[in-house]
């Protein structure tokens, strides 16, 4: 019913033709998707804003940006809104757009936690700002995206996290086991806006795309409390995390440095703005280091965070969340920050203070549990995951024994499960604490991985081993 009911908002948001569609010649699905392919005339290259416009197109943005939800804008519009706001206003929107004379509104900046410590900034784009990036981001990622090094996985079609780690893994078993660790600071706050900009504009030439793209860039921020005065900090570097352009326009912008060091010939991985470099020794390594962060610097305008960089043995440094095993047999495993914020997540769901009964937090944390092992099941350390199964199931166990509260409850409890009497009368007379009788007989007979698992709990290690 929830797709049903997007189709029809879709179609009537779009009723009506959409006023200056590309010509079929056009839009026909003729043109090769590589930037500046030279069997594309001068003229079609002067009309991307045409396709950006086309109704297919605009419609296929609205579908991702409803797909996504997010958080309003400044203006405090919903993606639910957007259909009945585009049924009345894409005329003057459209015509905004062609003529080149559309407006961003400032993004809404708001800060989130960083799982290495810290806060992230992020920048909330309208609806309509986010609608419109997103159908630009259509037209430009075909185009972009085949021309882009081999060697970048972040936020590209059909590339991803985990083949970005399979490529290491590669590297590393052909025997380059120390690697340089380039941390870019808050890269995507010191996005040189000239730089970027010389980049699309040597790919474009429509230059109403070009002052948009630029608009964008500069539409402001506003800060939490300064919204309803509509006052906006317009920045002149940076690219703001949350819009749908941003990953496309810094992958543009670091290709230059994937081309550097194809040039130098070196073994390489970059997701998004983190990039690994893999050499032969420590001494290469010091070495790569240095003349990397020059070219960083000197180069691309971007600054390098030189107590997060480093160079060092492969084992001991993590990459994407993974690291790799010492020794000869080479596997992929959870990196041990990752096994910690793991364990933190796990702890807030099943808090005993939370006033929820067992099969609630049952509920969310299996969800948590779904997530975190699409991801994470990519490890070759089983072994690590049978042990925090176990540990879930003693927080569990754990929570238990506390709602239960009271001898009586608690011995009716287990002696409900199966205990016997005797074991039941031990365990619920007992004075030790609910973590050391979590792990008693008692309560694992009766809170057994086969009962919770009747609940809707989830094994990581089953998930991976099946």
């Amino acid at each position: 019913m929830g797709a049903k009911r997007q189709n029809i908002q879709l179609e009537l948001a779009f009723a009506a033709e959409v006023r200056g569609e590309a010509p079929s010649a056009v839009g026909g699905g003729t043109e090769v998707p590589r930037a500046g392919c030279g069997t594309e005339s001068l003229a079609e290259r002067e009309r991307l804003m045409e396709r950006v416009c086309e109704r297919e197109n605009v419609a296929e943005a609205l579908r991702r940006v409803m797909g996504n939800k997010g958080a309003p804008g400044v203006d405090g519009m919903r993606v639910e809104e957007l259909p009945g706001y585009l049924a009345e206003h894409w005329p003057r929107i459209e015509e905004q757009l062609l003529s080149g004379t559309y407006k961003p509104r400032p993004v809404r900046r708001v800060e989130i936690p960083k799982r290495g410590g810290g806060r992230r900034k992020l920048g909330i784009p309208t609806a309509l700002d986010r609608l419109i990036q997103q159908a630009v981001l259509q037209v430009l990622q075909p185009r972009w995206d085949p021309t882009f090094s081999e060697h970048s996985f972040g936020f590209r079609p059909g590339r991803s996290a985990h083949q970005a780690i399979a490529q290491a893994q590669e590297y590393i078993a052909e025997g380059y086991r120390w690697v340089v660790d380039v941390d870019l600071e808050k890269f995507f706050d010191r996005v040189n806006h000239d730089k970027l900009m010389s980049l699309v504009a040597g790919r474009e030439k429509d230059k109403r795309l070009l002052k948009l793209v630029r608009a964008f860039l500069e539409a402001g921020i506003m800060e939490e409390g300064l919204v309803s005065s509509g006052d906006a900090v317009r920045p002149t570097e940076g690219t703001p995390q949350g819009g749908p352009l941003s990953p496309l326009l810094s992958n543009l912008l670091l290709d230059l440095l994937d081309r550097e060091l194809e040039r130098r010939g070196h073994r390489f991985v970059r997701y998004a703005d983190d990039c690994n470099i893999y050499v032969r020794s420590e001494r290469a390594g010091r070495r790569v280091m240095v003349s990397i962060t020059r070219f960083i610097e000197r180069k691309l305008k971007l600054k390098v965070n030189r107590e997060k960089s480093g160079v060092d043995k492969v084992h001991r440094l993590s990459f994407l969340g993974f690291s790799f095993t010492a020794g000869k047999t080479l596997k992929r495993r959870i990196a041990g920050g990752s096994v910690e914020r793991f364990k933190e997540r796990v702890r807030e769901i099943t808090q005993r203070t939370r006033g929820r009964s067992l099969e609630g937090v049952v509920a969310e944390l299996a969800r948590y549990l779904r997530g975190w092992i699409e991801y994470y099941g990519f490890c070759q350390t089983p072994w690590v995951l049978r042990r925090l199964d176990g540990w879930v199931r003693r927080r569990l166990r754990s929570l238990a024994w506390v709602q239960w509260r009271g001898g009586r409850r608690r011995y009716a409890e287990l002696r409900r499960l199966g205990v016997s009497r005797e074991r039941a009368h031990k365990a619920s007379s007992s004075s030790r604490g609910p973590w050391r009788l979590s792990h008693t007989g008692a309560v694992q007979v009766g809170l057994s991985e086969e009962y919770l698992h009747s609940l809707g709990l989830i094994s990581l290690a089953a998930r991976v081993e099946a």
